[in-house]
């Protein structure tokens, strides 16, 4: 009998629509988080290093500009280091954690329901078991029960059981990946805030004022 085999679902008792119910669920949010987290991680390195080629030239509204265009927190945490590029050390560091306080919390939402979906799986297919226990011991006490009666207790508790399972480990699986998905991205975060924080009060402020508008001036022909 194939394991795919429709009739082992209705075999599974009422838990098995529970146990589907869930499955669903942990699958659409999964991969609502998995589209979500690949949106918001960009290749920061080169992120920053356009930024800077953008603020060498003092061109700091086109550098706004690229943050808004970009989507994810490390654009918004480095345009909240552009904002305050004028401001002293503490006041920018402010506005930085600010803008990753805001951002960060985005990246674990939902994350935790997956989680539960992973731990409550197995509750829910050991009450399916419970229930097919329950089903075959009253069969027991019936004189001359049918095999057919107490094989359909058995059926009950090891299909649900066993389809509960088979939802708990991939959900903790997705659960683990996206989880390494999030902390990649706080890194991200934290290293491209210090980075641009540590350009703008250090090498930024030492560019000539008039270094875009000089290589903008062609040079007089003789």
């Amino acid at each position: 009998m194939s394991v795919l085999n429709v009739s082992l679902f209705a075999k599974g008792g009422p838990m098995m629509v529970v146990v589907l119910i869930l499955g669903v669920l942990c699958l659409l949010l999964t991969i609502e988080r998995i589209l979500f987290l690949h949106r918001g991680q960009i290749r920061s390195t080169a992120f920053i290093n356009g930024i800077k080629n953008i603020l060498a030239k003092r061109r700091i509204v086109e550098a706004l500009t690229v943050c808004e265009e970009t989507p994810g927190p490390v654009a918004a945490v480095v345009k909240a280091a552009l904002l305050h590029a004028d401001d002293d050390a503490e006041k920018m560091r402010f506005y930085v954690q600010e803008a990753a306080v805001v951002e960060l919390p985005a990246l674990e939402r939902r994350l935790g329901s997956i989680a539960a979906i992973a731990q409550v799986a197995p509750l829910v297919g050991l009450l399916g078991t419970i229930l097919g226990l329950i089903t075959t011991f009253l069969a027991f006490e019936k004189d001359y029960a049918p095999a057919s009666v107490l094989a359909t207790g058995m059926w009950q508790a090891l299909l649900c059981l066993a389809a509960s399972l088979m939802l708990a480990i991939p959900a903790h699986l997705a659960h683990h990946f996206l989880a390494g998905r999030v902390r990649a991205i706080v890194r991200d975060v934290e290293w491209a805030g210090n980075e641009i924080m540590k350009y703008l009060l250090i090498e930024y402020r030492s560019i000539p004022s008039g270094a875009d508008e000089a290589e903008a001036v062609p040079e007089k022909k003789p």
